[in-house]
């Protein structure tokens, strides 16, 4: 069995080392294990410091570099150079656990001939000891990412193993002038044709930075309001049934934000359900208030 570890860096050299580590601590005779990483425009000793794991030989590495296009497109690129017969797209300043690839390699054998499911879901420590989101409330069941967090209200940051066959079919779907989305509408996607199957075991942890992803949201949603507009919108063009009252209004209240930030328009008519077209109606306007006041406010 071979796994493919994908990571888009930017200016994250010093955090290299540290994931490079627990690769190499972390190998076993039954994986091969290759790294492909792809330096989004850092402009820090990033390539000085994958020079020096190349020389030693004791890991198969890939380094690819680019002008900075953000980490979706980033991985776009490097879709097509994957070999393994599994992937997990690993953020740079992220780590594997001890066993993790033990962990990957028992679990994958068992489901490794079911055409159906496109990945193994683990969970990730947001700090060491303590978890981020929720355990799964079934474990080693199939289900799809979308139920896992709309209707087992299952959140927080998950490890997800891909089937490399079906990932690579997939791309990110980033808007025209945009470099964000969420990872959810790639998710929802996969969830249409194929199946997820989730583990209560941690196999990464890693602390939040400052001049991360989920510490800049705010500013990450102001720069992307067409991706995640269309994001919320598909949602609302899907079968509700079983989602949680307090996720249909976060939903229908973010899809009036982004439409509002994107200067687009509400397709009421197209969205499913009587019951949805109501709450976009009663929410509509103190929502569209709400939203000029967050736009303004940069």
């Amino acid at each position: 069995m071979k796994l493919s570890i994908l990571t888009a860096t930017y200016n994250r050299g010093s955090f290299l080392t540290r994931l490079y580590e627990s690769i190499i601590n972390n190998l076993i005779d039954e994986m091969d294990i290759e790294w492909l990483i792809i330096d989004d425009g850092s402009v820090d000793n990033t390539t000085e410091i994958v020079s020096n794991f190349v020389e030693k030989e004791k890991l198969k590495i890939q380094y690819f570099k680019q002008e900075n296009q953000g980490k979706m497109q980033a991985i776009n690129n490097l879709i097509k150079y994957i070999t393994g017969e599994i992937c997990i797209e690993f953020d740079s300043d992220d780590y594997f656990t001890n066993d993790a690839f033990k962990r990957i390699y028992e679990k994958y054998s068992i489901i490794k001939e079911n055409p159906n499911i496109y990945a193994l879901i683990f969970l990730k420590n947001e700090c060491p000891g303590r978890l981020s989101g929720k355990k799964f409330i079934n474990e080693n069941v199939d289900t799809t990412a979308f139920d896992l967090y709309f209707k087992d209200d299952i959140g927080g940051e998950k490890n997800f193993i891909y089937n490399s066959n079906i990932r690579k079919q997939y791309k990110y779907i980033i808007e025209p002038g945009e470099k964000f989305c969420t990872e959810a509408r790639l998710h929802h996607q996969l969830d249409l044709k194929y199946k997820i199957r989730c583990f209560n075991e941690v196999i990464a942890e890693g602390e939040y930075q400052e001049n991360g992803y989920t510490k800049n949201m705010q500013k990450i949603f102001k720069e992307n309001p067409v991706g995640f507009r269309n994001y919320f919108f598909e949602i609302l063009l899907r079968n509700m049934k079983g989602i949680k009252f307090k996720k249909r209004i976060y939903i229908i209240k973010h899809y009036i934000l982004f439409s509002v930030l994107s200067n687009m328009k509400i397709n009421i008519r197209e969205i499913k359900g009587i019951y949805n077209k109501i709450l976009i109606m009663i929410l509509y306007f103190p929502g569209k208030i709400k939203s000029k006041i967050y736009k303004a406010n940069k």
